[in-house]
């Protein structure tokens, strides 16, 4: 069990920015996210693409605010779990219990909800005998490369993801990739470098095909793929990576006792909580009167939401407003010299 002031469900940039309000005001937190890394939206489906309006920011990308929203949280010492859906959320007394998908527990009395337009969920293949093996032989994201050195790995797809894997494991790992156009949707640097690869025999490619079967006992062996002419062909295969995108679902959120507005939750707009107390919700998920998808306005509801958090965490203390400018306490938190 993981005891905390606030958790945080979501690490895009509202979520992370109300990790650095926390962080201001002294609340310890901890951050789950379903993806397997940091930045949401900004970093799965826009990494390289300018974002015009950020206030002060004439422009930047997604990964550049990433990175910059990651600089600001280095005073802090903040744990992400990543890879992990909360799919729980129970009321015991004053604080709430929150269980994910993988075991992991926490206890807090604040749960912000900061998950852009709901869990992102891989696209899988629709082969049932595959839910047999996932998350065993196969896997739709990558946690420990090691695992595939020295084997026979499959992947699928066409875009970046599938291609930097296919990079990068060729390095230590026999690697089929296998795409059912004959085009490549992934930068075209990484396009390149995966041709190089391909006719130095460091990568077996695969155009025009599709999984139709997977086969062994008791552990995976091998894979069958079906060409657009119906030629089929057999490869030996120890591990299957399957990346076709994701597709937004508001997941296991629908079952918590909230409010909701067709896919968003409904908050106030003086602390952004929900009908539940102690749970908020900030950024794309949440829906007001004059509600308005915009980054900026999810840092607003994220500082809002994070000093409502203050009270519940420490109800023995009055919450004093501060600016940065002139807070010897903040800039301790910091790190940095007062005058």
């Amino acid at each position: 069990m993981i005891n905390t002031d606030v958790l945080v469900i979501g690490a895009g940039p509202t979520g992370l920015f109300c990790v650095h309000q926390l962080g201001l005001i002294g609340l310890k937190c901890e951050v789950v996210d379903n993806l397997d890394k940091i930045g949401g939206q900004c970093i799965e489906l826009y990494p390289d693409k300018p974002i015009y309006d950020i206030p002060a920011v004439p422009e930047c990308t997604g990964k550049e605010l990433t990175n910059n929203l990651l600089n600001q949280l280095k005073p802090f010492d903040i744990k992400f779990h990543l890879s992990e859906r909360v799919d729980e959320v129970k009321k015991i007394k004053n604080d709430w219990i929150v269980k994910t998908n993988n075991g992991t527990t926490f206890q807090t009395p604040n749960v912000i909800i900061a998950g852009g337009v709901g869990s992102f969920e891989p696209r899988k293949f629709s082969q049932k005998d595959c839910e047999k093996i996932e998350n065993k032989s196969l896997f739709y994201s990558v946690k420990d490369k090691k695992i595939f050195e020295g084997k026979k790995v499959s992947i699928f797809g066409g875009g970046d993801s599938a291609l930097d894997w296919a990079v990068e494991l060729s390095k230590n790992s026999h690697v089929n990739l296998i795409h059912r156009r004959d085009e490549f949707r992934a930068a075209q640097a990484t396009t390149d470098k995966v041709n190089q690869l391909v006719k130095a025999g460091k990568i077996n490619l695969y155009t025009k095909y599709q999984l139709a079967a997977v086969n062994g006992s008791k552990k995976l062996e091998s894979i069958d793929i079906k060409h657009d002419n119906e030629d089929l062909k057999n490869l030996k295969t120890d591990y299957i990576l399957g990346f076709f995108g994701l597709i937004m679902q508001l997941g296991p959120i629908a079952n918590w006792g909230l409010n909701l507005d067709k896919k968003t939750i409904e908050v106030d707009t003086e602390k952004f909580e929900t009908n539940q107390k102690g749970i908020y919700a900030v950024g794309d998920i949440c829906t007001y009167p004059g509600k308005l998808k915009l980054i900026l306005s999810g840092f607003h509801e994220g500082a809002l939401a994070a000093r409502a958090c203050f009270k519940l965490a420490r109800p023995n203390e009055k919450y004093r407003f501060e600016f940065t400018t002139s807070s010897k306490t903040i800039k301790d938190r910091l790190g940095i010299k007062s005058d």
